[in-house]
């Protein structure tokens, strides 16, 4: 016989074990995470291209240091948004519970057997 079994789970334990779970989730695939993130890095290897540029690559954009430029714009609209990921931080999607809905929305479109 095998007398192995489950411990006794305590189920406000487990509740908030998801919750930190489901938070944590939604704050690693924030969007404006991976959008900040990438521009970040392009920013700063567009901006290091503009501080390297040569005079014919500066005369080419007619005396512009595009390169420079377009790379400081990248790079501050990715702090601009990772600043706003850490100012405002994803919330996890609330449980069905917690919205109010307790079973699945009942379904009273075209062809539901609901007379009505």
């Amino acid at each position: 016989m095998d007398n192995r079994s489950e411990p006794a789970r305590d189920p406000l334990v487990t509740a908030a074990e998801a919750e930190q779970r489901r938070s944590a989730a939604a704050r690693l695939f924030d969007i404006r995470r991976v959008i900040g993130a990438l521009f970040v890095a392009y920013g700063i290897i567009v901006t290091l291209m503009g501080v390297f540029d040569s005079q014919a690559e500066i005369d080419k954009a007619e005396g512009v240091r595009i390169n420079l430029w377009s790379g400081l714009a990248m790079l501050a609209f990715g702090l601009l948004m990772l600043l706003w990921q850490w100012l405002r931080p994803a919330e996890p999607p609330a449980e069905p519970e917690e919205r109010g809905v307790i079973g699945p929305p009942e379904d009273s479109g075209p062809g539901s057997s609901k007379i009505g």
